[in-house]
């Protein structure tokens, strides 16, 4: 009995100082950091992702389909981008817009974009200093990302800053990257083929044993084959399942054309006044700002260098080619993608409990209302695509950590045990284990934002560099 009565106990501890600090990694002082840094960013590269916003789509989205092929242990700029798009484009942006938008009305959206136009520039800085930085690894692979620019962009003495960051990677992979994402796929299978009637009376007892045996088998062979086949499948996955998603989500919005202005009109009046759109529900714009901002963030992963690390092998002439790549990458996921969820809630017509929190099943029922039930097998696949695809993203980071903690001897026992884990999401109530990865998630912020604000000024002057490179080639 007195076991039992401290394994409570103790239990209960660490839910409690883990919700303590998520609560300060994710609240306040936190939004404020990353937006500061946002604007900081945004000021001294004169405003570049407005700037240069057509050019950066002529480069990107207008070079998309460049057949060129990478040289050894590098990738396309395209496969880099998917690559970096298959960690962010998940889960989060079905179901943690339908969240958003529970708890802090219609106006979270409007703070979402925000978010994401200030993200475009900390990402481009990430992204270019992940260039700039990197180094050949003992495979001959291009590795790079925040613990390599704080390695090589700043002096010894920050040296911590790279272990921590690396050190909360690794820690954050198999719960965000991995456990949570298979329970979203095991899910999404049991709802459809319930939903079909193919079983009656439930699924049987081994279907999610199954489904986590046979996630776990795919990663471990595509894992195992490095930086060049996660480029691979990330080139062919990303594209088709955003294509996939964006089409349907269109479909809801244009059946549903009439609600588009009432819709636009709320989410405008609601980020400033969102008691008048949710009945006083959502009783301030300081919450309407917070569930926009903490979401647009935690989907682009502005902030947490994450995408970097994908980024970093790409091969490319200079570094803000790459940078503009990441712009691409956050109006892609948040700007498009996010958006699109947001208005199939909206402009669906379906019921939202205000100040209840929600998830996938609220932008489902978006779908449903407008389709019928049938559509629910289509989002299933989706869903799927997803979570699989932010499997690949974050196996790919926690690989580059490890790395830079142990050494390339520890790579391949991480992607088995990163692969292992596939079971456990599968079959196991994850609560705790999502919330404590959740919180060394957003610890991976502190780090890489000191790091990004102290080589600001390099970001500034790569950037002059390039473009007065093309001002003098043209």
């Amino acid at each position: 009995i007195l076991y039992y009565y401290k394994e409570f106990f103790m239990l209960k501890t660490i839910v409690s100082y883990n919700d303590m600090i998520n609560a300060f990694i994710w609240g306040v002082p936190s939004m404020i950091c990353i937006m500061g840094v946002g604007i900081w960013l945004t000021l001294n590269t004169r405003f570049i992702q407005f700037r240069k916003f057509g050019y950066t789509l002529k480069h990107t989205f207008g070079a998309m389909f460049d057949k060129k092929e990478a040289g050894d242990g590098a990738l396309t700029s395209f496969q880099s981008v998917c690559t970096a798009l298959a960690g962010t484009v998940g889960t989060g942006n079905i179901a943690g817009v339908a969240g958003a938008i529970a708890l802090g009305g219609p106006g979270a959206v409007f703070w979402m974009w925000l978010s994401a136009l200030l993200g475009m520039c900390t990402k481009f800085a990430e992204v270019t200093l992940a260039v700039h930085f990197r180094e050949r690894n003992d495979h001959g692979d291009w590795v790079g990302g925040p613990m390599y620019y704080i390695k090589n962009g700043l002096s010894k003495k920050w040296s911590w800053l790279a272990i921590l960051y690396s050190t909360f990677g690794v820690l954050t992979v198999f719960g965000t990257g991995n456990a949570t994402q298979v329970n979203t796929i095991t899910t999404a299978i049991d709802s459809a083929l319930t939903s079909t009637g193919a079983f009656k009376h439930g699924l049987p007892s081994g279907v999610n044993l199954g489904i986590g045996i046979a996630i776990t088998l795919l990663v471990l062979v595509i894992l195992i084959g490095g930086i060049k086949r996660i480029g691979r499948v990330a080139e062919k996955l990303v594209p088709f399942m955003a294509l996939y998603y964006i089409i349907f989500g269109l479909l809801v919005v244009i059946l549903n054309y009439k609600n588009v202005p009432g819709v636009f009109r709320d989410i405008f009046e609601g980020a400033f006044a969102p008691r008048a759109i949710t009945g006083g529900v959502v009783g301030s714009m300081f919450i309407a700002m917070r569930r926009g901002v903490s979401r647009g963030i935690f989907s682009n992963e502005a902030g947490l260098g994450t995408g970097s690390i994908a980024h970093s092998s790409a091969e490319v002439d200079h570094p803000v080619q790459q940078g503009l790549w990441g712009i691409f990458e956050v109006f892609a996921d948040t700007i498009v993608i996010c958006t699109i969820t947001a208005l199939v809630i909206l402009c669906s017509g379906v019921k939202i409990n205000y100040g209840k929190t929600a998830g996938a099943e609220l932008t489902i029922s978006g779908f449903t209302a407008t389709f019928g039930g049938w559509v629910s097998v289509m989002l299933a696949v989706a869903l799927c695509c997803f979570a699989f695809s932010t499997i690949l993203g974050w196996g790919l980071y926690g690989s580059r950590c490890i790395e830079f903690l142990l050494g390339k001897g520890a790579i391949k026992p991480f992607v088995v045990a990163y692969s292992l884990v596939a079971i456990v999401g599968a079959t196991m109530d994850l609560g705790l284990i999502w919330n404590i990865a959740d919180t060394f998630n957003g610890l991976m912020v502190i780090p890489n934002l000191i790091a990004v604000l102290l080589l600001s000024g390099t970001v500034i002057r790569l950037t002059k560099d390039y473009f007065s490179k093309e001002k003098s080639a043209k």
